[in-house]
């Protein structure tokens, strides 16, 4: 345990940060089930409003600091080309 207190003041930000990445980090993956679902469903329409909900998080990871630009760049990529194939198909 910090003894000092500006030791103290960054484990406190640290705690917090974190707890606040995980929540943001199992959203982003619960979401990514989900789109996952739609596709296997073929609901094209409620994919593609997820997906863009989808970037949008990923983008603010991104600004937080708690994902990398190019893991960020390429789960998007995979998203959309999953979403394109559902509208090929469909």
């Amino acid at each position: 345990m910090p003894i000092k207190a500006n030791a103290k003041k960054a484990l406190r930000q640290s705690v917090k940060r974190a707890r606040r990445n995980l929540l943001a980090t199992s959203e982003l993956h619960s979401m990514r089930v989900k789109f996952r679902k739609m596709a296997a469903d073929k609901k094209v329409k409620e994919a593609a409003e997820l997906a863009r909900l989808i970037g949008q998080k990923l983008d603010k990871a991104v600004s937080r600091g708690f994902m990398k630009k190019n893991t960020v760049s390429r789960t998007k990529s995979r998203l959309m080309k999953t979403l394109n194939g559902l509208s090929k198909q469909v």
